[in-house]
């Protein structure tokens, strides 16, 4: 037995529709490729892995992540941080590949193979096989638990059920709403020795993705997850949900609600920085125009303003540059106030130079606050 999808009441139908018009807003907007494109879906698949690995305590910049993503040495992040950051990252391409298949089906196996990609380096942990007895979640500070997962036994038909339902069960749901019931059953069997919730999370992105919401780094709601008091009030609502064993019975709207509250404000950040990419891409097109700069520094400018910080490899990767031609272009970006560089050799960056401070002062003056979709 699962935990079972609630019934919704009106305010949640209501901020539901709410989240199908930004979507539909977001697709429509997507439709039309944009130059932008491509660094936003990074920024934003970059933002999700940090947001799901700062729940579990594995924190890196979004720019040593993006340094990862790309195949480079991140410049702050430690090395077994990095191997979290990277493991994480493999799930979560898998996931985007999985969101586009033309045959799929959900099965065990997939959840096995998509835990060993997340922490397949601590062999110890015997990652992607399911846990052989008792676990506990304590908290950090106190060492309480505050959860047990079901005994070891009932895991196999337990994840059996979950695959089962996750190919046939409730399908006239909202998929929002079947996405948050799968995240909230995995996480509460806990089935393996690590990184149930970063698999709890990003199967809960796979869902939405497999459903067509749209592609999983403009869906997930990690990002959000991951800060600072949202990230307690989802380990708190978590442990209203069947308290401390598992216990599948009970309310789980609050659960359902929480995931919704997320999803709508999210949502509202996403819209807000697509539109903004794209003015901001036009505005340094023409700054970069009437100084003389090849239009492809647009790229690298546009970095710095979303990310604060560039590499050279990077840059050169994004415009397909030979290495002579990327050093040139950073160094008259430099050169004329862009960029200001960092370090040396391999640990090189840039940031921000004061032409490219101005803009990012001008754009923040100017964001509005996102809102509480329940809040009266």
């Amino acid at each position: 037995m699962l935990y079972s999808t609630p019934d919704l009441e009106p305010a949640d139908r209501r901020v539901l529709d709410e989240i199908e018009e930004m979507r539909q807003d977001l697709k429509y907007r997507l439709a039309e490729p944009h130059r932008w494109d491509g660094q936003l879906r990074r920024q934003l698949q970059a933002r999700a892995i940090q947001g799901s690995n700062a729940i579990e305590g594995y924190r890196a910049s979004v720019e040593d992540i993006e340094s990862i993503m790309s195949g480079e040495e991140p410049l702050d992040a430690t090395p077994s941080v990095a191997k979290e950051i990277a493991g994480y990252q493999n799930a979560m391409t898998y996931i985007r590949l999985l969101s586009h298949a033309r045959v799929f089906r959900y099965d065990v196996g997939l959840l096995h193979a998509l835990n060993f990609m997340v922490i397949g380096h601590h062999v110890d942990k015997t990652p992607g096989t399911p846990r052989p007895g008792g676990i506990y979640v304590r908290n950090s500070a106190t060492g309480e638990v505050v959860y047990e997962g079901p005994d070891a036994e009932q895991v196999p038909e337990l994840l059996d059920e979950l695959a089962a339902w996750l190919n046939t069960g409730d399908l006239d749901a909202p998929s929002y709403v079947r996405a948050a019931m799968a995240h909230l059953n995995l996480v509460k069997i806990h089935p393996w020795r690590d990184g149930n919730g970063r698999m709890s999370r990003a199967l809960q992105t796979l869902v939405l993705g497999r459903d067509q919401i749209t592609t999983p780094e403009f869906c997930s709601i990690e990002e959000w997850l991951g800060e600072g008091r949202i990230t307690y009030d989802y380990y708190d609502v978590l442990g209203e949900v069947g308290r401390r064993r598992w216990s599948p019975h009970g309310d789980t709207l609050s659960w359902v609600r929480f995931c919704l509250r997320c999803h709508h404000m999210q949502a509202q950040r996403v819209r807000r920085r697509l539109a903004e990419a794209g003015e901001v891409w036009m505005l340094l097109e023409e700054r970069v125009d009437a100084e003389g700069l090849h239009t492809r520094c647009v790229s690298a400018l546009y970095q710095v303003f979303a990310s604060t910080r560039l590499r050279r490899g990077m840059y050169q990767a994004d415009e397909g540059l030979s290495p002579g031609q990327a050093a040139r272009d950073l160094r008259e970006l430099v050169k004329l106030g862009w960029l200001t560089p960092y370090g040396e050799t391999k640990g090189r960056f840039y940031g921000r130079g004061e032409k490219m401070r101005e803009i990012v002062a001008e754009f923040a003056a100017r964001m509005v606050p996102v809102r509480d979709p329940y809040a009266a």
